[in-house]
C-alpha cells in the first residue's frame, strides 16, 4: 500500500527539520524512532499554536529561546531516586559485591550513567556503593560519572538538590544518611556527592568514557531506532572492562547480541561483557615510554588482535610444550580458557583429540617444516561431524632459532561435505537421479520455509520490543503530563486562596464603613452592597446583586440620580455630593448626601457613598 502524499511530504519535512536542529544546534535526533519524535515535536507545535514542521523551523531560526522548551519537551525527563525496587536490589546484592571483589583493593571502580537526566540515577549508584563498601571506602574509591544531553537536567543534578516527592522511593534510613533538609530541599551529601562527574555527552556521536566497570543506561536506548540502538552498544562494548556490567531499563533488551554480552538477570535486564581473552584487551601505552618502545608495542597489539580475530582456530606452543597463546575461535571450538595458557599441551584434549599431534610437533621441530594434516574427522554432538585441515608450523627466528609451535585448525566442514555429497549423488546418478532431485527440491523448500520461519519469528519479536518500546515512551509521556497537571492544580489551589484572601480582605473593609457604599458595574447592575446600606434600606446583598440600580425601590429616589451616576460612568469623572431626600428602612425621613465615584477598572462602574443627615 502507497503512504498518502500528504504523509511523504510530512515525513520529508519532518526530516529537513532534525536536520536543522542538528546542524545549527548539534543535538542529533536523527537516530530516534519516528513515531515518538514526532509525537513530541507535534505537542510543542501546538502549544505555539503552529501547524507544519516547516512553519516551525522559521519560528525556530527567529526564536533561539524557543530551542531549549523544544529539548525538554523531546527529552523525557522521568526519572527518581532507585526507580524498579526490584532490579536495584539485584543490583546492590549480586553485581556490586561481584564488581567489588573483581577490582582490586587499591584500584578505582569507574561507573558510567548515561543518560542520566537530573542526577537521581547517578546518585542511586553512589549510594549502593557506598553502602556495600562503606562511605569512607566509597569516595576514596568509586568515581561516577553521570552524562546526558540535556544542559538543564545536569545542572540541576550538578546542584545536587532535590524536593521531597523525588525521594518518596527512598527508604527511610537511606534518606536520613545520605541527604540533609536545605529548606524545602533536600541535599546529597557532599563528601559522596565530589565522586560524581556530570557532564554532557551525546552517546550516538561522542567517544564513550572508557574503562568502566558498570554503565548504567536505563529507559534511554527505546527513543532510539535499531541502526542507533547498534551503534550505541558497540559504544559500550568498547567503554566496558573485562567483566563489566550493563544495567539497562525494564522496555530494554539486547536483541542478537550474545557475541558481546551474556545475561546475566533478563528479568531485570542486567548483562554482562563476554570474556574475550587476554589478547583481545588493548594495550595501555605509557605516555614516557620512548616512540621505538611504543611502535613495538603497537605493532605487538595488532599483531595479537588480528590473530585474535582470526576464523581459524590457533594455538601457539614454547618449545618447551608449554601453551603460550590461544585465539578466541580455538576457545570457542574446543571449549578452552584463558587459564589454559601455561599449562602443558600435552595435558589438554585437543593435544590427542580429534588426532594425536604430539608426535607431528615433534616431526615438525625435527624437519624444521609444516606439516599439514588434510580431513581430520572429529564429532562434535551425537550425529555432527567436523573436518579439519590440520597446520603445524614451528617458529624459526630470524637467527634460524626455533623457539616453538603453531598449530592452525582450518574447518573445512563444509567443504568435506559438499565434497562428499558430490561423491554420492556421483555415485547414485545413474540409477536415482529422478529420486535424489525430488529428494534435493524437497529439502530446498523445507530449508525455505524454515527460513521463512525464523525471519517472521524474529520480525514479530522486533515488532514486540518495538511496541513494548512504545508503549513505555507512551507511559513517561503520560508520568511527565500528570507531573504538569499537578504542578499547574498547585498553582491553581494558590491563586484561589489568594483571591479569596482578598474579597475576604475588600468585602471585610465595606463592612467597617459606617456609611452606605453601593458599587455599580458598566451596566449599572449593582455588583457590591455593603450593610451600611443594608442598614439604611434594609435589602440584603443576596436580594439586590446584579439588579439594575434604577429599578429598585428602597426609599431613595434614584432616578434623581440617573444623571449624575450615568456622566460619571461615561466620563469617568467624580461628581460633586448630591443631597437627596429619602425615607429609611424604618420609615423615617432623612437627608441622603450621595458622592459618586468612577470605577477604575476593566468595563468602567460607579462607587456610591451614600450618608445620611437629619432633616432640618
Amino acid at each position: 500500500m502507497t503512504a498518502p502524499d500528504g504523509e511523504i511530504e510530512d515525513s520529508q519535512e519532518l526530516e529537513t527539520l532534525l536536520a536543522f536542529i542538528r546542524d545549527s544546534r548539534g543535538f542529533d535526533f536523527t537516530g530516534y524512532k519516528r513515531t515518538s519524535l514526532a509525537r513530541r515535536i507535534q505537542k510543542r507545535m501546538q502549544t505555539v499554536k503552529i501547524a507544519g514542521y516547516g512553519e516551525y523551523r522559521d519560528f525556530l531560526e527567529t526564536n533561539a529561546d524557543e530551542f531549549p522548551e523544544l529539548f525538554n519537551t523531546i527529552l523525557i525527563n522521568v526519572t527518581s531516586f532507585l526507580r524498579d525496587a526490584e532490579a536495584w536490589s539485584y543490583l546492590r546484592k549480586t553485581v556490586v559485591p561481584e564488581l567489588v571483589a573483581k577490582v582490586g583493593a587499591d584500584e578505582e571502580i569507574r561507573i558510567w550513567s548515561a543518560g542520566c537526566s537530573s542526577g537521581e540515577e547517578a546518585y542511586s549508584l553512589a549510594i549502593i556503593f557506598a553502602e556495600e563498601l562503606g562511605i569512607e571506602e566509597s569516595t576514596r574509591r568509586v568515581k561516577i560519572y553521570g552524562t546526558d544531553v540535556d544542559e538543564e537536567a545536569l545542572r540541576e543534578a550538578r546542584t545536587g538538590l532535590y524536593p521531597a516527592k523525588s525521594l518518596e522511593h527512598l527508604p527511610g534510613e537511606l534518606k536520613k544518611k545520605y541527604f540533609e533538609p536545605t529548606g524545602n530541599l533536600f541535599a546529597f551529601r557532599r563528601d559522596l556527592r565530589r565522586r560524581v562527574i556530570f557532564g554532557r555527552h551525546d552517546i550516538t556521536r561522542d567517544a564513550p568514557i572508557s574503562r568502566v566497570d558498570l554503565l548504567a543506561c536505563r529507559n534511554t536506548l527505546m527513543y532510539f531506532n535499531v541502526e542507533a540502538q547498534a551503534k550505541i552498544i558497540e559504544r559500550f562494548h568498547f567503554a566496558l572492562n573485562e567483566g563489566g556490567h550493563l544495567f539497562l531499563g525494564k522496555a530494554e533488551m539486547l536483541l542478537s547480541d550474545g557475541v558481546r554480552f551474556d545475561v546475566a538477570n533478563i528479568r531485570n535486564r542486567v548483562f554482562k561483557l563476554r570474556s574475550s581473552g587476554p589478547a583481545v584487551k588493548s594495550a595501555r601505552f605509557d605516555a614516557r615510554a620512548g616512540a621505538g618502545t611504543r611502535d613495538a608495542t603497537r605493532r605487538r597489539q595488532v599483531c595479537e588482535l588480528a590473530l585474535a580475530s582470526s576464523p581459524d582456530s590457533v594455538l601457539g606452543l614454547d618449545r618447551d610444550g608449554t601453551v603460550a597463546l590461544i585465539n578466541g575461535t580455538a576457545r570457542l571450538q574446543f571449549g578452552l580458557s584463558p587459564h589454559d595458557v601455561g599449562r602443558p599441551f600435552h595435558d589438554l584434549e585437543v593435544s590427542y583429540r580429534p588426532i594425536e599431534l604430539r608426535a607431528v610437533i615433534d616431526q615438525a621441530h625435527s624437519e624444521r617444516r609444516s606439516i599439514r594434516l588434510d580431513s581430520v574427522w572429529r564429532r562434535r554432538g551425537a550425529e555432527e561431524a567436523q573436518y579439519f585441515d590440520v597446520i603445524v608450523r614451528p617458529l624459526i627466528t630470524v637467527d634460524g632459532e626455533d623457539i616453538g609451535a603453531a598449530i592452525t585448525f582450518v574447518d573445512t566442514t563444509e567443504a568435506t561435505r559438499l565434497q562428499h555429497e558430490v561423491k554420492r549423488v556421483q555415485e547414485d546418478l545413474a540409477t536415482a537421479y529422478t529420486e535424489l532431485q525430488s529428494t534435493n527440491a524437497e529439502l530446498e523448500t523445507v530449508n525455505e520455509e524454515l527460513q521463512s520461519s525464523i525471519e517472521e519469528l524474529e520480525t514479530t519479536n522486533e515488532e514486540l520490543q518495538s511496541t513494548n518500546e512504545e508503549l513505555e515512551t507512551t507511559n513517561e509521556e503520560l508520568q511527565s503530563g500528570n507531573e504538569e497537571l499537578e504542578t499547574m492544580n498547585e498553582e491553581m489551589r494558590i491563586r484561589t486562596a489568594e483571591l479569596d484572601e482578598t474579597r475576604m480582605f475588600f468585602e471585610g473593609v465595606l463592612a467597617s464603613v459606617e456609611a452606605g457604599v453601593v458599587v455599580l458595574d458598566g451596566e449599572l447592575q449593582i455588583r457590591s452592597w455593603n450593610r451600611g446600606a443594608e442598614e439604611l434600606w434594609g435589602l440584603r446583598t443576596g436580594e439586590v446583586y446584579r439588579q439594575d440600580f434604577f429599578d429598585l425601590d428602597f426609599g431613595l429616589p434614584t432616578t434623581t440620580l440617573r444623571g449624575v451616576v450615568e456622566a460619571c460612568n461615561e466620563t469617568g469623572h467624580r461628581a460633586d455630593p448630591v443631597e437627596i431626600d429619602a425615607v429609611d428602612r424604618k420609615g423615617r425621613s432623612l437627608v441622603a448626601s450621595v458622592s459618586c465615584s468612577p470605577l477604575r477598572g476593566p468595563g468602567g462602574g460607579v462607587v456610591l457613598m451614600i450618608e445620611k443627615r437629619q432633616p432640618n
